[in-house]
Order: C-alpha cells, then sequence, then structure tokens
C-alpha cells in the first residue's frame, strides 16, 4: 500500500534510539489492548493512566494551566480535574486498536450523533465543509464519522513526536480519507482539496508560534489562522463537531450549525474575529468538561 501524506511525513523523520524504545513499548501495549474488548481496553486503560499519570512531573503542567485558564477552581477541583484527564488519555490510547472497529452509525453501537442534518445541508448545496474540533474525549471520533458517513475529507492533523508512533496510530485509523500533516505543506494542500471539492477536518485548540494571537481562556494563545482564511477564501460552512465521552467507551459526537463568517471587508480583521469565534466554541466546550481536555499541551506562552 503506498504511504500516505502522513506516513511520507513520519518517514521524513528519522527515528532515534529513544524513539524506537518507546515504538517497542507502544507496540506492546497496543498489542495487550487489542487483544481485549473494546469497553474492557478502555477501562483498562484509563485505570493505568489515572495511578500513573497524576504523580508524574509533566502533570505539573496541566496543573499551571488549568490555574491560570480557570482562577476560580480550587486545588482539590483541579486535582480531580487531572486525575480525569489522565482517566480519558489512557482510555484513548486503548482505544486506539479498536478504531477500525467502530462503527459510528450502527443502532446501539458506542457512538451516538445528533445534528448531522448541517452536514447534509452543506452536501445539497454544493458547498465546501471545514469541520472542526478539538483534543476533547475520544478526538478520533469525528473524522471516523466523517468518513463513514460517506464525506470525502481531507484530515489536517499534528503528527506523534515519534514518527514510529506515529505510523502505528494511521494504521489504526485504517480511514480511507486522505491526510496532510500540519506544516508549510499544509496550506497548499487544503487548498487543493477544497478546489477539488472536498471537506477538511481538523482539530484546532493547539498553539501554532507563527500564528495570530487571539483570546483563549482570557488570555493571548498563538493560534492558526489558516482555517478562518480558508473559510472566508472559499465561503466554506465552518462546522463545530464536538465529542463526548458519556460513560466508559461511550460516546456522542453533535455537530453544530456553522459558525457565521464575518463581513467586514478587512481580511485580516475578518479572519482574527472568525479565528476567535472558533475559540469561543472550543472554550465553552472544555469549560463543560475540563477533564476530557488534553490540558498537558503548551498552548498558552510563558
Amino acid at each position: 500500500m503506498a504511504p500516505t501524506l502522513a506516513d511520507r511525513g513520519a518517514l521524513r523523520r528519522p527515528p532515534s534510539f529513544r524513539h524506537r524504545v518507546e515504538a517497542v513499548f507502544a507496540a506492546l501495549s497496543f498489542a495487550g489492548f487489542r487483544l481485549l474488548p473494546f469497553a474492557a481496553a478502555s477501562a483498562l486503560g484509563g485505570a493505568v493512566a489515572r495511578l500513573v499519570g497524576p504523580p508524574l512531573p509533566l502533570s505539573n503542567r496541566a496543573r499551571i494551566n488549568l490555574r491560570r485558564a480557570m482562577p476560580e477552581l480550587s486545588e482539590g477541583e483541579i486535582a480531580l480535574i487531572v486525575k480525569g484527564m489522565w482517566n480519558n488519555l489512557g482510555r484513548v490510547a486503548a482505544e486506539y486498536p479498536h478504531l477500525r472497529e467502530i462503527r459510528v452509525f450502527s443502532p446501539g453501537g458506542p457512538v451516538e450523533t445528533r445534528g448531522f442534518e448541517h452536514i447534509d445541508r452543506a452536501v445539497a448545496a454544493g458547498r465546501p465543509m471545514i469541520i472542526f474540533s478539538g483534543h476533547l474525549a475520544n478526538w478520533e471520533i469525528g473524522a471516523l464519522a466523517a468518513v463513514q458517513y460517506g464525506v470525502e475529507v481531507v484530515q489536517i492533523y499534528r503528527a506523534a513526536n515519534n514518527p514510529l508512533v506515529d505510523r502505528m496510530i494511521q494504521e489504526f485509523r485504517g480511514s480511507p480519507g486522505a491526510f496532510l500533516e500540519k506544516g508549510a505543506d499544509a496550506a497548499r494542500g487544503a487548498v487543493k482539496a477544497l478546489k477539488a471539492g472536498r471537506h477538511l477536518t481538523l482539530l484546532a485548540d493547539q498553539k501554532l508560534n507563527e500564528g495570530i494571537a487571539v483570546p483563549f481562556f482570557g488570555r493571548e494563545a498563538m493560534t492558526a489562522p489558516l482555517l478562518a482564511a480558508l473559510a472566508l477564501r472559499f465561503q466554506c460552512d465552518l462546522v463545530p463537531a464536538r465529542v463526548e465521552r458519556i460513560g466508559g467507551a461511550r460516546f456522542r459526537l453533535t455537530v453544530y450549525p456553522p459558525l457565521p463568517l464575518p463581513k467586514s471587508g478587512d481580511k485580516s480583521t475578518d479572519v482574527a474575529a472568525l479565528t476567535a469565534a472558533v475559540n469561543n466554541t472550543l472554550e465553552a466546550w472544555i469549560r463543560e468538561r475540563p477533564s476530557e481536555w488534553f490540558w498537558l499541551h503548551r498552548r498558552w506562552s510563558d
């Protein structure tokens, strides 16, 4: 099978000795989770991460982010959120080997869906879509649903730091959708995809040092303007899609109405306003379920 765009990105970064050691551990862990039923694997992954994660020095970054983003929280509340965050991350890791089994639209399956009439409306009108979400619950569910729904999408994604682990994740996805790794070529690839009548999906909650400063939890956060710039250029439906974990290995995927596109006539002003609207949407979701977000990311500049 020919490598995807993501595979080629991974192959451009020669794996180090540390990468190889990490990949062996990851492969053994994934193999163990694969032997278990989906729900049992998810539960085990969450239990291990709840035990191991909170004492790690890495968790201090999550605590600092939480104190800055939501200063009204007590230390006890922060501790519970950090523990819940690790539970969710452990579950996501354990769920990766089972991604191909997930049938989003199967009655009685692990995912309940809402709001897909907004997707139908855009497709019927022939409008391009940019579907965005964040690293919430199992963030793979949204792109998986788009492909299974029959929407031709190109997924813009950030590769894992370890290229060998990234390759494993791509195999687990097993998606016929194309992938564009974030970077210099992503903008050109996204423009080409939209011109060809395809749609984009991406997770819009990560820091981009070369982005623009836009408020996020009341603090300036460097945010990629690509999503907003493309939506305005192509007059796309900019569609929010939220994944929630509603109990163990069960999820709710909600598609919301498209965000209104600003029309001030000034490109930079409109891009900033639309990017702020995206951040506001993500912030509202995170405030509702803070333990399901990836607080370990360096989202704000120190």
